[in-house]
């Protein structure tokens, strides 16, 4: 029995809970904010046993478990968030598998990263971050002592022990080397302030989202002594070398990914296997073939690679597929294709007699172990429960002697560590108890239905309110994933948490273009995203749920974020059925949004045949601008300030169009906040919100059943 020993939260009470307003009443007496204020609630009133939008600050879930090289100890990043700076932090907690000790390594205000086992299983080399300044720091287990070996002015990443735990690798971006100006300005007289300097940019790659306009860097490996030293860098160059990294046997090379050919910043699914040595610094071309190659795992006997690779061809969605390298004869085989699936990652496992495989298949992340013969044996169908936000695919695992550690998620609970040995899987922690085993929670179902569009079926999920009553009516709530080759399962979801407590059903679809439903499903959006087709697969969802007699046909909504905010925004130039929408961060013209966008050579690579000015009739056809004629359903616009992926100008030129349509309107503006604008919990509970709050502005009152009702089930 594992004991479990939980750090004491710093419980913060609701605003909400204690005048007794739904977060919807909250936001339209503009006290949304308001709820941010922690109050004594036994003095001022009862407590909701809802899930409430201060909740999410205490949620905590676990991530990225590092198993020791014999199997017996797992470490996991236990990530929380911290109240007070509206931010995450990230501790370091291991769990002895054979005492069932389960103990913090770091865990107070600070955020640690990257913990790697030494293959003594003495020392844990991770990351951290002092002022300004990352760090590379050790930690010897026997005397609890920590020692920094770097300070770096980029954060490392990739960490790996040498086979003989005296080196340390990892990659970290180093800027190049300026060229003399273009124009030198001239000598300014002493106390004179000018205007800053001009920033001349002459790079493919010169924006990214979160970092705004950024010098020119490359990521580049090096190696640094585990007792101390200078780091030494291996690679040279202006290309990106990238993790992760394989030593080999006898500690003289490395392997890593790199995409090293001239005109690489226009190319993006491309990238070789590539050895550097440690004395010559010579670079070896291990893989050649299209596409990119990377993740390589080197087999005990030396000879054997394992590693993915993804095709280059212009589609917007490609399986990432198992490859199994033999350097002695040169030759290159696949693994498990014949599975339809994409690989998320891949590991060798019993004596490197079979590999152990990460994939999506019908909403679930499966872990399994796959033998060199192709005989598949499904270990977990669990894995996930790190997107806490919304239900997106997640998670991940580590192998190491027999023992596996993952992120197990459950349908009400954020991700929990767990382990497998001897095939049996248990829970190691119960990190979500002490707060969501008292509130009343709302139910995911399952539901699959044919499209009206051809009959495709397609697979959806719905949360009920924590009072659902099947024989009452329902106003739905439609949230669109983004991606759009992305996916939502039954996890649990903090929005739609929120969303249901106020007494929503929220449905969820995997249209067509989702993963997990293999290469052909996926393919279903090439060239057409958005389109009617997967307008329709949300509507016969939609009216599924209505046959069944316990969602309001008049009380209909719809909303979603990046790619869901562009399905949003196109499928109200289709139909006046919703209420009202939210649209966040959305695309309303691909034109503009190509030639701006951080991601405009993967746009015009792979999203379109050809760039907007030979292809402009194509770009017009999937922009919602197109539509702007029809569009009369209130709307409000939520997008980050410094969005780089879908830039604030989209949601300008929408916002624009719908008060120039005379159509009710708002945009909401996050500062600060780029692409991922629930990224800080006081941003997720802004973004949700305000959504409630629109959508309360029009919702109207529920009109009783006319006939007896469906059941809820799922399908």
């Amino acid at each position: 029995m594992f004991q479990q020993s939980f750090r004491p939260k710093s419980r913060m009470f609701q605003v909400s809970e204690i005048v007794g307003l739904s977060i919807a009443q909250l936001c339209r007496a503009g006290l949304l904010l308001c709820c941010l204020v922690g109050l004594n609630q036994s003095v001022l009133g009862e407590t909701s046993t809802n899930f409430q939008p201060m909740d999410v600050f205490d949620l905590e879930y676990a991530s990225y478990p590092q198993v020791s090289h014999d199997g017996e100890q797992v470490i996991y990043m236990r990530r929380s968030f911290n109240v007070m700076r509206d931010a995450t932090r990230s501790a370091l907690w291991m769990v002895d598998l054979g005492t069932g000790n389960h103990e913090p390594l770091f865990a107070d205000f600070g955020s640690y990263g990257w913990p790697t086992w030494s293959h003594s299983g003495e020392q844990i080399a991770y990351v951290t971050v002092s002022g300004r300044r990352h760090q590379i720091r050790i930690l010897h287990l026997a005397s609890g002592r920590t020692a920094l070996l770097a300070e770096l002015a980029d954060a490392p990443r990739w960490l790996a022990f040498s086979p003989d735990d005296r080196q340390i690798a990892f990659t970290q971006s180093i800027p190049q080397k300026v060229d003399a100006p273009l124009y030198k300005a001239p000598k300014k007289p002493k106390g004179a302030k000018w205007s800053a300097a001009a920033k001349v940019v002459d790079t493919v790659l010169y924006q990214f989202d979160g970092r705004g306009i950024v010098a020119p860097s490359f990521s580049q490996v090096f190696v640094l002594p585990s007792d101390g030293g200078t780091p030494r860098q291996l690679t040279q160059g202006n290309y990106q070398h990238v993790g992760p990294l394989a030593w080999r046997g006898d500690n003289d090379s490395l392997l890593f990914s790199a995409n090293r050919r001239e005109g690489w910043a226009l190319e993006t699914f491309e990238g070789d296997l590539y050895e550097v040595d440690l004395s010559s610094l010579a670079l070896r071309q291990v893989t050649t073939q299209p596409g990119r190659e990377y993740a390589p795992k080197i087999a005990r006997d030396g000879n054997r690679i394992l590693y993915l690779s993804e095709s280059s061809e212009r589609a917007t969605y490609r399986h990432a597929r198992l490859m199994l390298l033999d350097e002695q004869n040169q030759e290159t085989q696949p693994l498990g294709n014949d599975l339809d699936v994409s690989i998320q990652a891949a590991v060798w496992s019993d004596r490197d007699r079979s590999v152990s495989i990460l994939y999506d298949r019908q909403a679930k992340r499966h872990l399994a172990e796959l033998s060199l013969k192709g005989k598949l044996s499904v270990l977990s169908e669990d894995v996930g429960g790190t997107s806490l936000g919304r239900p997106y695919l997640s998670g991940g695992f580590d192998y190491r002697s027999g023992t596996y550690g993952l992120t197990l998620a459950k349908k009400n609970r954020p991700a929990d560590l767990g382990v497998i040995r001897d095939r049996e899987l248990t829970q190691v922690t119960h990190l979500n108890e002490d707060l969501l085993a008292t509130k009343t929670l709302a139910q995911v179902q399952s539901v699959r239905y044919p499209s009206s569009f051809d009959g495709t079926l397609i697979h959806g999920f719905y949360l009920t309110p924590p009072d659902f009553d099947p024989s009452k009516r329902y106003p739905l709530i439609l949230e669109l994933h983004g991606g759009p080759h992305l996916a939502y399962g039954d996890f649990f979801s903090a929005e739609m948490q929120l969303m249901a407590s106020e007494g929503y059903i929220v449905f969820y679809d995997n249209y067509r273009g989702s993963a997990s439903y293999g290469e052909d499903f996926a393919l279903l959006l090439q060239g057409k995203y958005a389109s009617r087709e997967d307008f329709q697969d949300h509507m016969s969802g939609i009216d599924h749920l209505i046959d069944r007699g316990f969602v309001d046909a008049d009380n209909l909504f719809i909303c979603g974020g990046s790619a869901g905010g562009i399905g949003t925004a196109y499928a109200i130039g289709l139909t006046d059925r919703f209420n009202a929408a939210v649209a966040a961060k959305p695309v309303i013209n691909w034109i503009s949004k190509t030639l701006t966008a951080d991601s405009y050579v993967f746009q015009t690579h792979h999203q379109f045949s050809g760039p907007p000015w030979e292809k402009f009739d194509e770009y017009w056809q999937r922009s919602p601008l197109s539509l702007m004629g029809n569009v009369v359903t209130p709307t409000m616009l939520l997008t980050g300030e410094k969005d780089r992926r879908t830039p604030i100008s989209e949601t300008e030129q929408f916002y624009q169009a719908l008060k120039l349509k005379g159509v009710d309107a708002v945009m909401v503006r996050l500062p600060g906040s780029a692409h991922s604008i629930a990224g800080r919990p006081s941003r997720l509970l802004s973004k949700v919100g305000h959504t409630l709050a629109w959508f309360e502005r029009y919702r109207k009152p529920s009109q009783p059943q006319q006939t007896s009702p469906v059941s809820s089930a799922p399908d």
